[in-house]
């Protein structure tokens, strides 16, 4: 069970930034890793005032924003030509609809779990994050990384020429994989 005292809807990521830096505050999302916690939060604070829901796309890149949810990724029709599908198959088999259409990509990203459809299809392109005080970091470097009270603004795949497949291997459908791989050969190599 999850225990909040304060709940405070962040105008601007410093804001967020200076709240999160009290070690019982929680930057929340979709909630859904965090409600499985049993911890009492002092502050939580949610970003969605904060325009980090979107999927943009340039020439160049597409910019996820960390409150944009799997089911848009699951939809994105740019990101997932550029991926031929990949995005999609990684996230299909996560729980169900109504499960993807609240779970952020910061949240699926920011945890670095190892089961993790998100993270394994994503490292597997040229990806970054944006960090709103350590910068721009490449998701490879990301995962390694540990955790501290930055906040992630955003995911960014540089469109890279590549070809990508991913699969996994679950007991059940819904199931965390037991196994997941995603593959890119770049550059058409």
């Amino acid at each position: 069970m999850i225990r909040i005292q304060n709940y405070v809807m962040a105008e601007s990521l410093e804001e967020a930034y200076q709240l999160n830096q009290n070690k019982r505050s929680r930057i929340i999302g979709g909630m859904l890793w965090l409600k499985m916690s049993s911890i009492a939060v002092h502050t939580a604070i949610d970003l969605s005032r904060l325009g980090l829901n979107k999927i943009e796309e340039t020439e160049e890149e597409f910019s996820i924003g960390a409150m944009a949810t799997l089911r848009q990724l699951e939809l994105h029709e740019g990101l997932n030509a550029y991926a031929n599908g990949a995005v999609a198959k990684a996230v299909h088999d996560i729980v169900g609809v109504q499960f993807r259409n609240m779970a952020t990509v910061g949240g699926s990203i920011w945890g670095r779990f190892g089961f993790s459809d998100v993270l394994t299809v994503f490292l597997a392109m040229d990806s970054y994050v944006e960090l709103y005080k350590g910068g721009i970091v490449p998701l490879e470097q990301f995962a390694k990384m540990k955790k501290d009270n930055d906040i992630l603004v955003r995911l960014i795949v540089r469109k890279t020429p590549c070809k990508i497949v991913y699969s996994s291997v679950r007991n059940q459908r819904t199931d965390f994989p037991v196994i997941a791989c995603a593959v890119a050969c770049m550059n058409g190599q």
